[in-house]
Formats: C-alpha cells, structure tokens, sequence
C-alpha cells in the first residue's frame, strides 16, 4: 500500500508523518503547479468545484509517482464536497488508473464508522495500540506547531524591517519540522521556533492593519489556489489571520460533537441573525467569523470561495447585511482556473488602501469631534 492524499497547504507534513510511522510507504503529491491545475481541469467536470479539479491532478501526479490508494476526508451536507470520492474514484478509473480509495467521513454521530476505517488502515501493518498512540501524538504535534508557525508569520510579514526574512525562517523552520521525527524533540523544538521569531527585526511604530480571512477551507489553506493571499498581503503591510487551521478542521470534523470546542459552538451562533441552519461546508461558518473578527477589532475581511461554491454563495448573499451592521469592509473573491495574479493583487491594493482611506478619515472625524 503507498498512500497518497489530497494537497492541501501544510496538511501533507502530518498526514506523512502519521502513516509513515504507521509503517506505510507514504507518496505525497507534488505541490500544487501549473500542471497540476491542468490535469484536473482537463479530466473534470467543466462545473466542478476548483479544487475538485485539483485534487483530481494531485492523484495523476501522484500516481506517476507509484501511489496506490487514496486516502482522504470525506463531507456532509449541501457541500458538494461529500460527493468529490466518488466523483473523483470514477474519473480516475475511467483514466485506466488502479487503486484504493479510502474515505474517511465527519462522524455525524456514527463515531465507530470513523473508527473502523482507522482499524482498517492500521491493521494493514499489524500495528499496536502504542505504535497507532505515538504515530497520532507526533503527526498532532506537527500540525500545532505548523499552525503556530503560520500564526506568527503572517504578523511578522507586516513589520519586518528587510521584506522576505520572514520567508526564509519560514521555509527553514518549515523544514526541520518535516525532519523531525521524535515527539518530546518536537517539544523542544517549539521553544527554539519561539526563539526564531524574536530573531527577526521588526518595526513596531509601524502603522498596520488587520485583515480576516474567511470562507471555503480549501481555498484558505492551498498557497496555490488562493494566489498566495497571506503573503501578498503580508508585503502590503496587513497583518493576516485566517479563519482556519488544520488543527482546527480536525477538531471540528473528526471529533465526535462531545468533543468539539465549546468555543467554536459559541461563535456559531454570531451567524443565527444572518444564517440560523447549517448549509454545508463553511458557510454558516464564514459569516459568524466576520462577525467574531469585527468584534476583535480587525479593519476589515476578505471572503475567499471557488467558483459555483454553494455554501459560500449562501455565505456570500449575507455578507452586506453583516458587512453593514458590524461596520466591518468585506471583500469577496471568487478562484477558479482563471484566476490570474495580476488582477488579483490590484484588488487587494483598492480594498487595503480603501480601509487605510476608511481609518483617516474616522481619526479626522474623532479629531474634529474632540475641537
């Protein structure tokens, strides 16, 4: 068995090392090219989802490289994403190619299925409570640390004093989370990443804004797909916080709803004056975010879905009632294969320079009120 998964932004480190530990030769897609892009769309419903496209060039490359089986989440609801395995599995095999596919579904109240198909998975190897218990804690580790180095330097891109250090103790500290392959070495690690983000000469005086990120997990998390927002942002000087992280999904999705954060419940419910049901993927989800940003301050948000993208069309349709009644800007952008960076990076200029024009003239007005 050689597993392959979906690429996701900094997803792939954790899940390679969890079934790697498990004893599985591991064969993560390239990351997401051009290519890519080209295979999915080439071999996809025209109407598919943008990362439905992707995903289905992730498995070609990967199976170019010797990937046999597939393993990836499943979905719920309205989302259209609880239709991608099967979708996916027929193309695929319709494109001459052999292989497994594993799906592994939010649990809905069916925990033991979930768990099942661990077993499954695990038994393949013959693998021991203790081996599946420190494959999880070293995988789960690497996940939180990742989410931590993301936090940290998308604040630092804002303020660094010379543009791209930021990057560069990025990728390296992206890389010797990759290596790293001991649970209390990774504790030890973390203190030093910590130490790493010090390193860095920022200016505080700087005079900065805050943006949200919000909307379809996908297009949040692939680089790729959403054109680099964090770091284009990052060289505009905004500090970004997205709405999302792996860690996040995990607890959201895999957990059984006992185990979720109750935070999470709680901020739910920002969106029942806007959206009071669930309506699939992270629709409900984007909205009550919008809200929870405005309530922390931030200057503005920028709402992120794909192309056709039926949550987010939903999420979307309520953002200007949101948008007005929070006194919070929002901008939506929609991905598909057309999506062009040049463009791109003009609307986030007028949206970044309309907010720094917003601020100036609020500060004038608190001025005038106060002669």
């Amino acid at each position: 068995m050689k597993i392959t998964f979906p690429h996701m932004g900094n997803i792939y480190i954790p899940l390679k090392t969890l079934f790697e530990n498990l004893g599985f030769e591991v064969i993560p897609p390239p990351p997401c090219t051009k290519r890519t892009l080209e295979l999915g769309v080439a071999n996809s419903p025209e109407f598919a989802c943008l990362p439905l496209k992707i995903n289905v060039g992730n498995f070609i490359e990967a199976f170019e490289k010797g990937a046999d089986t597939i393993v990836m989440a499943g979905g719920i609801g309205p989302c259209r994403f609880g239709y991608y395995g099967q979708v996916q599995k027929e193309i695929l095999k319709d494109l001459g190619f052999d292989f497994n596919m594993i799906i592994l579904e939010p649990p809905q109240g069916h925990f033991l299925e979930l768990l099942k198909k661990i077993n499954f998975i695990t038994n393949k190897k013959n693998n021991s409570l203790k081996d599946i218990i420190k494959a999880v804690t070293l995988a789960w580790k690497k996940a939180v640390l990742l989410d931590k180095l993301d936090v940290e330097i998308c604040k630092l891109r804002a303020i660094e004093i010379t543009k791209g250090q930021s990057d560069k103790l990025y990728n390296y500290n992206l890389q010797r989370i990759i290596e790293i392959n001991d649970a209390n070495e990774m504790n030890a690690y973390e203190v030093e990443m910590t130490k790493n983000f010090s390193s860095i000469p920022v200016n505080n005086d700087k005079k900065t804004i805050k943006i949200g990120i919000v909307g379809e997990i996908y297009t949040i998390l692939e680089p790729f797909v959403n054109l680099d927002i964090e770091k284009q942002l990052g060289e505009l000087g905004t500090e970004v916080h997205r709405n999302i992280y792996i860690t996040d999904w995990v607890r959201e999705n895999l957990l059984p709803s006992f185990l979720k954060p109750k935070d999470y419940k709680k901020m739910l419910d920002l969106s029942r004056p806007f959206i009071n049901c669930f309506v699939g993927g992270h629709g409900q989800e984007s909205i009550a975010q919008i809200v929870n940003f405005s309530k922390m301050g931030f200057d503005g948000v920028i709402h992120l879905l794909p192309f056709t993208c039926m949550p987010e069309i939903v999420a979307k349709s309520a953002i200007p009632k949101v948008s007005q009644e929070y006194s919070i800007p929002v901008m939506t952008i929609v991905l598909d294969e057309h999506s062009a960076e040049t463009g791109f990076r003009t609307r986030l200029e007028a949206f970044i320079d309309m907010i720094y024009h917003n601020k100036e003239g609020k500060d004038f007005a608190r001025v005038c009120t106060r002669n």
